[in-house]
């Protein structure tokens, strides 16, 4: 149950970090039995779900079956899925989408049909995509939302960021239980700890250590960075999904292109109207994202090119007003009109496909601590993610850490309660500038954009890890000497999570999937993940 016990320290039964997909199912499910407070970085709705155009993948089409659909999944993740995952993800897929389809999601139909429409997209060997229009993430967390405002064990702290979770530091990981994080209360810039017998880490991706991406603001990495602190093992960090299609135009550099749009028969042209894809891959249009993404990158060099568009001109005005309402407002705001001219689109970081490592029920490598959705690595994305398998994978996810957690609950000792103590600003003062801090974030994502995006080479990869060391340590001593804000602890975690990229990335000694390195072109024949894990030493403090 909740209950205040100082008026900066809060007890509840279960604490989640992220009010995503993820977040918000595994809210509902865990309120019929437990108080639940969930942390949202800014309102509720902000997040990658509110953006995801595309839709939910699972097995609907009577002609398709789940055994196609993981050998999809598999190839498109270039030999590192972890088939266990896979499986679970696809055989519980359905079930997920006729959950969400029972409590109201308006999932689009057919024109002049009960039947629900199914798309195609990239890697898919059927049409399996179930969508709302283009604005599937919105009406999925619409519906979800509404469940939470009904009820009333969940508890919404909005505007509230995590600081750090946590733990004993005195024990050795293995014996370790995570009993809660520090939250910063932006309002008020004070931190409130919060004690809770399980926590749940649902925050998301980190691809806003990229200069440009599709992702929000609040796609920071603080999940995957609080828990590499904690001890927790990071997994194939080298494999950032970069979407190949997101708008390209001065005024609007983070809307994304649906990858729907490609496969309702859109085609990627040059400047001159050259279909290109059919150079680079036998499926053309509807390769995987990895590929299409290099392509797209290889033309943009070769011609000197600013962008490449995206066509879908050819079909009826009707059509595309119908399945693509939000793209074509949004492109027409712009002075796009997509019935009659094509896109100019260029890839963007999107995905991150690595993240704290998590057996297939959620679990953590340290107790009480559970990771779901984006910040997590399951083994269901292996070196790339195929399309509109991560929201199946947070809605599978949530159920099986609801049950998992429902299973093995149990109240963490009074003593810990007790002992906890709440955050300590006696040693900091107030910063009289802030310039090191957007100084510092801007250099960080160039680097990173520059050095580690979508073709790398050694040279590039140490040459970023040697900067993002020294920004890491500006930003640590600036953290340490000064009241904490959003701005300094989301770069205190991207920072954190760019050295974890580039070292993955260095670690990765072939080109596989989402890594691509000049200096290793070639696939190894068995391939392997790359996991980090933060060396702890007993006793040490902040």
């Amino acid at each position: 149950m909740i209950k205040k016990t100082t008026k900066q320290k809060i007890t509840t039964d279960i604490l989640i970090i992220g009010s995503g997909i993820a977040g918000l199912s595994l809210a509902l499910k865990l309120a019929k039995h437990f108080k639940i407070i969930l942390v949202a970085k800014s309102s509720i709705t902000e997040g990658s779900s509110q953006y995801a155009q595309g839709g939910i993948a699972g097995v609907l089409d009577p002609f398709d079956s789940v055994e196609s659909h993981i050998e999809d999944t598999i190839k498109a993740g270039a030999g590192l899925c972890k088939k266990s995952a896979v499986r679970i993800v696809a055989q519980n897929a359905t079930q997920a989408i006729l959950k969400l389809i029972k409590m109201g999601v308006p999932f689009s139909k057919k024109i002049q049909s009960e039947d629900f429409h199914l798309t195609k997209e990239g890697g898919h060997s059927h049409r399996r995509i179930i969508h709302a229009s283009d604005h599937t993430g919105k009406s999925i967390l619409k519906t979800l939302i509404d469940k939470i405002h009904n009820s009333a064990n969940i508890n919404i702290l909005t505007e509230h960021m995590s600081v750090d979770l946590i733990y004993n530091k005195n024990l050795p990981i293995k014996e370790r239980e995570c009993i809660g994080g520090h939250i910063l209360d932006k309002k008020t810039n004070q931190v409130i700890t919060i004690i809770a017998n399980y926590t749940v880490l649902a925050t998301g991706g980190a691809s806003k250590c990229y200069l440009y991406t599709s992702n929000p603001d609040t796609s920071t990495g603080d999940g995957i960075a609080m828990a590499w602190r904690a001890g927790c093992k990071i997994t194939n960090m080298e494999f950032n999904q970069f979407h190949p299609t997101c708008l390209f135009h001065p005024k609007d550099r983070s809307f994304l292109i649906t990858e729907a749009l490609r496969g309702e028969g859109a085609v990627l042209k040059l400047p001159s109207g050259k279909e290109f894809m059919q150079d680079h891959d036998l499926r053309a249009d509807l390769a995987p994202r990895d590929i299409v993404a290099r392509a797209i990158d290889y033309e943009m060099k070769k011609h000197g090119i600013d962008c490449v568009f995206l066509d879908i001109s050819h079909k009826k005005e009707s059509f595309i007003k119908h399945h693509f309402p939000t793209i074509y407002s949004r492109c027409l705001k712009n002075g796009i009109d997509i019935t009659k001219e094509a896109i100019p689109v260029v890839p963007a970081a999107h995905y991150t496909c690595g993240g704290i490592h998590t057996n297939l029920t959620g679990q953590t490598n340290l107790n009480r601590l559970f990771a779901i959705g984006e910040t997590a690595y399951t083994g269901l994305h292996g070196a790339n993610r195929l399309a509109s398998n991560s929201l199946a994978e947070g809605l599978v996810f949530a159920e099986l850490a609801y049950q998992q957690i429902k299973k093995l609950y149990l109240p963490i000792k009074k003593s810990s309660i007790i002992n906890t103590k709440i955050w300590d600003t006696s040693f900091v003062t107030q910063s009289e500038e802030k310039i090191l801090v957007s100084h510092d974030w801007d250099e960080l994502r160039r680097v990173m954009w520059d050095y580690v995006g979508i073709v790398r080479t050694d040279n590039r990869l140490r040459q970023a890890l040697k900067r993002i060391k020294l920004l890491r340590e500006e930003v640590r001593e600036y953290f340490y000497s000064y009241n904490l804000s959003s701005d300094l602890l989301e770069l205190r975690n991207l920072t954190q999570v760019s050295e974890i990229i580039v070292k993955s990335a260095i670690a990765r000694k072939e080109s596989r999937g989402l890594h691509y390195n000049i200096n290793h072109p070639h696939t190894k024949k068995n391939g392997k993940t790359t996991s980090l894990q933060k060396t702890i030493k007993k006793g040490i403090k902040k």
